[in-house]
């Protein structure tokens, strides 16, 4: 039927029909997208980059032939075509008819017999020296005849590296082939969150932003559809949705972590506790800046936290005001020293945290369980853990440091650990490591040094053998902390940045990766329009209210008020200067002279001998003769003044005090 229908769209033209859309091929948009050799670009190592060439292809590039095709070209050129040649031997099972062919020639002396004339087709040409064994010269060749070995003496060999490369490539499986970066930040992206459908991606930064990518409403022009600032002032150092992904924990340098929405609303935020009490299990929550949150694997009303403070705690999400657990971790010395990490196991009954002293602490969550850790490792790195991972299986333990190492942990056998990878620098206290989906990889990511020439890289290690597996470089000048390798999209994500800039790189495969990168990369832009055009209104109203008004020009009632002499007058300057009484003296001497007289007696201060009553009596004529405040307001109501009239206890007591008086001051002129 579609051999019919391909016939009968041959008879029209191509411009029959409803012309389509002309939309760029997919392969072209991911060749957009390819990454260059990373081992050629960042001089980086791997095991792919060293390949050798495939020895089943002829040094002229063209692939040899199989047996099946020898016997199809054989049966094309029908039997005893040449019969110098072994290959096409007759076999036991063909009859021959008349007599045998007579023995065959060399080449050299039959060329040499025709004298070059060459009758029938021409003959093949002659076969090398090492195709053919000598054992094998005398004797008929049975069966198709063997593919030609490869030039190389060690062909048996490289075709089992060969092999095994292949075979450790197609184990891998690493999505390195595209890449593309989510931007916005503008500074560096310390933490990151994928939801389990691999729909919404969240990632945080120090510039106190978290930002929302959603793949499916993303086109190829990569931005957020959504930013928020959870804390003022306050770096992002953790993400984590919630197994159902409809919420999700952001963890800030405040003391107090919030809840969100899918869509970025505030759902809720815990409470901080007192600072001045001193006991961490009598506060209703952290008093320090937060280090690490993370969301229960299995309940989504659980959240864990860890802070500066030196505590990590349990919170139910539907009560705000106080944690349901505090726990405290043990230490050599008593004291404070914070926590900077913590992880559940993937049933959530198991706590690791890391603690700023380098120990490693599991804590067992069962039936009155308290704060005495299960697990306690001193001194399992020389600096402050960055990050701790439990594998699924609940057998292998990952820690990331300071301290420039990655180690692996048996949690069976925690004295030592099985593996320590050293050379990965770490300058950000967000750097995490990871597993791939299948949990054969182990990655991890590096800080940029100052005198280093090697950019960010994204190692990945081999959990079975413990070894190196490959190198990629992200970027020759930021420094990467946050990975993850999602399982259902097969895309790695990777963040990085550095001071001035930050963003998230994915990493995927068109042949290996689902949806995620490879949808939105693939949706272009959306045309704008006439209809889309919308200028900026601009209102022009003269009565708008004096609120909106331009403030008036004070120019002109500055020069009015200038040429008013009232206004523009200049104010005396009050009295000042040495003088006595009231007087101010004008000459330079009087200080002097005031002074002399003082101390000869001539200028005497009375008022400290003066009685007050004796002295404001002394006015008493002259304010009856030339009365200027109160006795004019009362000379036509009351002319004649009006004292009260005192008793005779009074009086008496009055003369007696003043008789007192005056001994006292008679006694004291006597001394």
């Amino acid at each position: 039927m579609e051999d019919e229908l391909e016939g009968l769209r041959a008879h029209f033209p191509l411009s029959f029909g409803k012309s389509s859309k002309v939309s760029a091929p997919i392969e072209a948009i991911h060749n957009a997208t390819r990454r260059t050799d990373a081992g050629n670009e960042a001089g980086v190592s791997s095991d792919s980059a060293t390949k050798k060439p495939n020895p089943g292809k002829s040094e002229s590039g063209f692939p040899s032939l199989s047996s099946s095709s020898g016997t199809w070209l054989r049966a094309v050129r029908g039997p005893n075509r040449n019969p110098n040649s072994s290959s096409l031997a007759p076999s036991e099972d063909d009859v021959v008819i008349g007599p045998p062919p007579p023995p065959s020639k060399p080449i050299q002396e039959e060329e040499e017999e025709d004298h070059g004339v060459i009758m029938g087709p021409p003959p093949p040409p002659p076969k090398r020296l090492g195709n053919i064994n000598d054992s094998d010269d005398d004797e008929d060749m049975i069966g198709p005849p063997p593919p030609p070995p490869a030039a190389d003496v060690d062909s048996d060999e490289d075709e089992d590296d060969d092999d095994v490369d292949d075979t450790e490539e197609n184990r891998y499986k690493i999505p390195l082939s595209n890449e593309i970066q989510l931007k916005g930040h503008t500074k560096i992206v310390s933490s990151l969150a994928v939801d389990s459908a691999g729909a919404r991606v969240l990632s945080g930064s120090y510039d106190y932003t978290v930002r929302m990518y959603d793949f499916q409403g993303m086109n190829s022009r990569l931005q957020s559809f959504r930013q928020i600032e959870p804390s003022e002032g306050h770096q992002v150092r953790s993400l984590s949705w919630s197994p159902t992904s409809g919420q999700f924990l952001c963890v800030t340098g405040s003391a107090q972590a919030k809840i969100y929405d899918r869509d970025g609303l505030t759902l809720g935020e815990f409470m901080k506790g007192d600072m001045y009490i001193r006991d961490l299990k009598n506060t209703k929550g952290h008093i320090c800046g937060l280090t690490c949150g993370e969301w229960h694997p299995r309940n989504k009303e659980t959240i864990l936290t860890s802070s500066e403070d030196g505590s990590l705690r349990i919170w139910d999400v539907n009560n705000f005001l106080s944690q349901t657990q505090v726990i405290k971790p043990k230490l050599a010395r008593p004291g404070r020293i914070h926590v900077t990490t913590c992880a559940w196991d993937r049933d959530g009954k198991r706590i690791a945290g890391g603690i700023g002293d380098g120990s490693i602490q599991i804590w067992s969550l069962k039936p009155g369980w308290g704060s005495r850790p299960d697990i306690y490792v001193g001194k399992a790195h020389t600096d402050d853990i960055t990050s701790v991972k439990f594998s699924s299986d609940g057998r292998i333990l990952l820690s990331r440091s300071f301290d420039g190492s990655l180690k692996v942990w048996d949690l069976r056998q925690m004295k030592e650990a099985l593996k320590v990878f050293e050379g990965l620098p770490n300058n950000y206290a967000q750097t995490n490591v990871a597993f791939s989906p299948d949990e054969q990889i182990i990655l991890t990511g590096t800080s940029v040094e100052k005198d280093s020439t090697t950019g960010g890289l994204l190692c990945f290690y081999d959990r079975t053998k413990l070894e190196i597996v490959q190198k990629v470089g992200i970027s020759p000048t930021c420094s990467v902390v946050q990975c993850a390798w999602h399982p259902r999209l097969n895309q790695i994500f990777a963040t990085s940045g550095d001071k001035s800039q930050g963003g998230t790189h994915i990493l995927y495969d068109p042949t290996q990766s689902e949806r995620g990168a490879c949808v939105c990369v693939a949706r272009a832009p959306r045309k704008k329009s006439v209809d889309d055009y919308q200028p900026e209104p601009v209102i022009h109203n003269p009565h708008a209210l004096p609120l909106f008004r331009d403030a008036p020009s004070r120019k002109r009632e500055r020069e009015k008020t200038l040429k008013d002499p009232v206004k523009a007058h200049k104010p005396e300057i009050p009295m000042t200067g040495p003088g006595h009484g009231g007087r101010v003296g004008t000459t330079g001497s009087s200080l002097l002279t005031q002074y002399l007289l003082k101390q000869g007696g001539m200028i005497k201060e009375t008022w400290m001998e003066e009685d007050p009553r004796e002295a404001i009596l002394k006015y008493a004529e002259v304010a009856v003769k030339d009365p200027k405040f109160i006795a004019p307001a009362y000379s036509q109501t009351q002319p004649k003044t009006i004292f009260a009239k005192s008793d005779d206890e009074e009086e008496e007591v009055r003369q007696e005090v003043w008789e007192l008086r005056a001994s006292s001051k008679s006694f004291g002129q006597s001394l």
